[in-house]
């Protein structure tokens, strides 16, 4: 068929007497087309349009746009928890208050796609409080907010079950559950002892991800110069970090325990404000943080899955 014999049937089809179908046969063909949202909400939609006399082109965008708000809610939902998060906090939940050196501007950049197209990567060091997870994991759902996968792993997990798998002769294989994501944290190295060949196993890791330009975020309670110690091998240590900060950052976590707070550390601070938590620069945040049914989902599923 001709583009000009298209062109003609085009208005033949569209002046084509409209079908008499029954609410099942509806149904049907929006299962059919896999119009989960529209399935369940198009019968009081269309009673809600033809009482208030809505134009046809408004009852579509109604529709369209509660479906496609539907599916971007049930991918946050997906990859939320496909990240293996140990805990669910957002940026904005970050006290900036306790960190006597850290600025919501600091973090700006991470929190942009450009983090992850960029290959950026990011550690965060401190003592034990100092709210490194918290920062790591809320960057790592702002990229799933973007459209990014993201997984956290701890690092004595991760180099345990590449040890483990190398030593089977299978550590191809397994790496690509840790290279694969757009984003991968990397939480607590050096908080725990690590096999001999911690070195080895978390090179392949992050040479893969910086040949590909996939960034890393890592949190640890060891200053960089300690690394060539707890990996237990000086110069893999010095490439790898190499690599990681080639076009990454580094930050050192100060201030009071978020744990114990000045109890501890003999240090009053100032209860959290929306604008000492909003590190994007604007009065709303990009993203709604999240919605209810987002994150009940999600905190019921995390506390499910604790032993």
């Amino acid at each position: 068929m001709t583009s000009s014999t298209l062109e003609k049937s085009c208005p033949e089809r569209l002046r084509a007497e409209i079908p008499k179908l029954t609410a099942e046969e509806i149904e049907g063909l929006l299962r059919r087309l896999n119009l989960a949202r529209t399935r369940r909400i198009y019968a009081d939609v269309a009673d809600r349009a033809e009482k208030e006399q809505w134009p046809y082109r408004n009852f579509l965008a109604f529709l369209l746009a509660e479906e496609v708000a539907h599916r971007q809610q049930t991918r946050l939902v997906r990859f939320t928890r496909k990240a293996y998060f140990p805990f669910f906090r957002t940026i904005e939940e970050f006290d900036f208050h306790r960190q006597p050196v850290l600025r919501k501007s600091h973090l700006g950049s991470y929190l942009e796609p450009d983090f992850v197209r960029e290959g950026r990567s990011l550690i965060l060091y401190g003592k034990h409080g100092r709210g490194k997870t918290h920062l790591a994991v809320g960057i790592g759902y702002r990229a799933i907010q973007n459209g990014f996968e993201t997984l956290c792993a701890n690092a004595a997990e991760l180099i345990e079950g590449l040890s483990n798998a190398s030593k089977r002769g299978q550590l191809q294989q397994a790496l690509f559950t840790y290279t694969h994501p757009h984003v991968l944290i990397c939480d607590e190295i050096g908080y725990l002892a690590h096999g001999q060949d911690a070195a080895n196993v978390l090179f392949h890791v992050v040479n893969d991800r910086y040949l590909k330009k996939r960034p890393m975020i890592f949190t640890t309670n060891k200053p960089l110069s300690a690394w060539g110690k707890v990996l237990h091998d000086e110069d893999l240590a010095a490439a790898i970090l190499d690599r990681v900060l080639e076009r990454g950052r580094f930050i050192h976590l100060e201030g009071p325990s978020g744990r114990t707070g000045h109890q501890l550390d003999g240090q009053e601070h100032l209860p959290a404000t929306a604008d000492g938590a909003r590190i994007s620069g604007i009065d709303r945040p990009k993203f709604p943080e999240p919605t209810a049914p987002t994150l009940n989902l999600y905190r019921s599923w995390s506390d499910r899955k604790r032993p």
